[in-house]
């Protein structure tokens, strides 16, 4: 059982110390936990895989402590810049060709020739990189496809007994609560691959110009960017979306101050705030998958302006059909 240790600095120093022996350490950033492994040890990264049961083919962000550092391990074009100047650290992850000299593994690319790349705000996850020495491969730290964490108790209850994770850093709940928004550049084109934690107009205001969909019907192997899996973030329960009322049997995933009453529900914002919904979206499905024992979850509306298009996205993935 991996040790669950208070983020003192005497914990940050002991964790930086397992990530340079090869082993794995889960963090908190300000988006979600994450789970991680020295980005330039095969093995290590190669762990990441194991304790997430994570398909090969799906790439890992690194985290980074700075753009320069960032800059000695891919090519960045000038929109890339930008938003690294404009975002960094923070809630943004940019895809962006490898350098041939980078040592980062080439798993975390996943067979791809560009790495995903971050550079966090959290001060312990900035503090873990100092103390490690080495850029840091690092997915949320939950099984594959299940509901991403926001706390260290939910990473305990989802990989505490994998055998690599030596050390949970307990730093409170993430202030965000929403995974990053991941952009690459295919063709030169700036492209939202995962709406996220910085929203689309927010990046568009900074580029000046509209963002480029994905290509939603790329093969699983062709995908570029960590999160793009169709079946992803997934409960237990089934979620039924877009519910304007709930059935006696089910339970109720609301939103705002006019949602229906049932007896099992959690409402992500009654006030309507996209922010605080983002902040509870993943701690409350965790939680209301618990409490609904194998019931339908009804999920309220939920707009599709600012932070609701990430919303909706992870909400449509938790939905997916499983494999």
């Amino acid at each position: 059982m991996a040790e669950c240790l208070s983020a003192t600095a005497s914990a940050i120093e002991k964790a930086g110390v397992a990530l340079r022996e090869g082993r794995l350490v889960a963090f908190p950033t300000e988006t979600v936990y994450g789970l991680g492994a020295d980005a330039t040890n095969d093995r290590a990264v190669a762990r990441i895989f194991e304790a997430k049961g994570r398909p090969r083919f799906n790439p890992l962000i690194v985290h980074l402590s700075s753009l320069a550092e960032a800059a000695r391990h891919c090519m960045f074009n000038a929109d890339a810049e930008r938003l690294a100047r404009a975002f960094w650290p923070g809630g943004l992850t940019l895809v962006l060709p490898r350098r041939q000299d980078t040592p980062l593994s080439l798993l975390v690319s996943a067979g791809l020739d560009t790495v995903a790349l971050r550079v966090p705000a959290h001060e312990v996850a900035q503090a873990l990189l100092k103390a490690a020495g080495r850029p840091i491969a690092a997915p949320s730290a939950n099984p594959s496809g299940k509901v991403s964490p926001t706390n260290a108790t939910h990473v305990m209850e989802g990989l505490g007994s994998a055998p690599a994770l030596a050390i949970v850093l307990d730093g409170g709940s993430c202030p965000l609560g929403l995974e990053s928004t991941v952009i690459g550049f295919p063709d030169g084109v700036p492209t939202l691959f995962r709406p996220g934690a910085v929203a689309r107009e927010e990046i568009e205001m900074v580029l000046g110009r509209k963002l480029a969909d994905a290509d939603a019907t790329a093969g699983e192997e062709g995908r570029a960017s960590p999160g793009q899996l169709e079946s992803h973030y997934a409960p237990d329960s089934l979620l039924r979306l877009d519910a304007t009322s709930v059935r006696a049997e089910e339970a109720l995933l609301a939103f705002g101050p006019n949602a229906p009453h049932t007896a099992i529900s959690m409402n992500l914002s009654p006030t309507g705030d996209l922010t605080e919904a983002a902040a509870n979206l993943f701690a409350m499905l965790r939680a209301l998958d618990i409490q609904a024992a194998g019931r339908v979850i009804a999920v309220s509306p939920i707009p599709m302006t600012g932070l609701g298009e990430a919303i909706n996205d992870r909400l449509k993935r938790a939905a997916a059909p499983r494999n």
